[in-house]
């Protein structure tokens, strides 16, 4: 087996491992890495596998989205996405990924979501959310119905997706209070790669991990929680929730992985760094954009919202949205006959 591993500027990790018999890779890439915190140097968790013409996206923090993009790799062609847990950080991107790889990537098949329980009720919810969006867009530019439908999955541990010589078993690790949360393992052409998601020390974690290829697991520092000025209480309740650096080399000596890789990092970073120079990076952090005389184009702009707006929920110039249609198809199954009123949710069977 080969392997290759490089950190790119924008700092995603990609491992790949050849295999002769099937003459095609199974390739992972960390898009995000990073924390709750906003930070630009590390975006949210997320992490790509790639297995011979399929991708699989676990998670979809902050930016996955503009990762893929970076990429290079068409959002149409991501159609499947597992989620170990529901914690904000982990799950903020899925609008993103979800309608603009329908609107702007022109997915034609449904997203399929698989996730611990509350995963169907959160996209359902969400579906509920960016219904005006999505019906002014079918009436509008049109972008294929059926991609902008989402099947949801609520799943328990065991193979959740064997299809095409890919098999993905989800197991329950231990970040306790969210139950359940998930690890995931990923085989492909005898290969193997394993994703901890949020846990703490999990021997369920380092029984599904034996004889695998790449071990992937969290962890968060207490001295960098410290440095970073947050209360002891605090920190102590984080690491509660996760691993220390030296478990998770206990970890990685016990299931002896042939790559052992840390993500879900907490760095010792007070603030992101400004640059003076010009330059599109520093645009947004820039304050003497932020204040502007009360003559400028932002200044109006804000005034006439306030006398456009007459505080009764409508506004003086009568602005109506434009005639698109009242409901809009959704799709209960794959298939692209199955259609369901306004106000259904299309919730997929089983989960493999």
């Amino acid at each position: 087996m080969k392997h290759q591993a490089s950190l790119a500027l924008f700092l995603f990790a990609v491992f790949t491992f050849a295999h002769d018999t099937y003459g095609q890779p199974l390739k992972v890439t960390l898009l995000g890495t990073g924390a709750p915190p906003p930070v630009m140097h590390r975006f949210g968790p997320s992490i790509l596998v790639e297995a011979g013409a399929q991708k699989f996206l676990f998670d979809a923090g902050r930016g996955a989205t503009q990762r893929l993009l970076q990429l290079r790799i068409p959002l149409r062609e991501v159609h499947a996405l597992f989620l170990t847990h529901l914690h904000s950080d982990h799950v903020v991107g899925i609008p993103d990924l979800w309608l603009i790889g329908w609107s702007n990537g022109l997915r034609a098949l449904p997203l399929r979501v698989w996730g611990p329980r509350g995963t169907k009720e959160m996209m359902w919810h969400l579906d509920k959310a960016f219904d005006f969006d999505i019906r002014i867009r079918l009436y509008d530019t049109r972008p294929p119905a059926q991609g902008v439908v989402i099947l949801a999955h609520d799943i328990e541990e065991g193979v959740v997706y064997e299809k095409t010589g890919v098999k993905i078993t989800a197991f329950e690790v231990d970040h306790h209070p969210v139950k359940p949360a998930f690890g995931y393992r990923v085989d492909y052409a005898g290969r193997s790669v394993v994703l901890s998601g949020d846990t703490r020390v999990s021997e369920n974690l380092i029984r599904h991990s034996q004889g695998v290829d790449v071990l992937i697991h969290e962890v968060a520092s207490a001295d960098a929680l410290r440095r970073l000025g947050n209360a002891p209480e605090r920190v102590k309740a984080i690491v509660d929730h996760h691993v220390t650096p030296e478990q998770a080399g206990d970890i990685f000596t016990r299931v002896k992985p042939k790559l052992a890789v840390y993500s879900h990092i907490v760095e010792i970073r007070r603030e992101e760094k400004r640059q003076d120079g010009p330059g599109p990076q520093n645009e947004d952090a820039r304050p003497d954009r932020a204040r502007k005389p009360a003559g400028s184009p932002r200044a109006r702009l804000r005034d006439l919202s306030k006398r456009l707006w007459n505080g009764r929920g409508s506004n003086h110039l009568g602005i109506m949205a434009p005639p698109f249609p009242p409901s809009r198809p959704r799709l209960s199954s794959p298939e692209p006959s199955a259609w369901r009123s306004r106000g259904a949710f299309p919730v997929g069977e089983g989960s493999r």
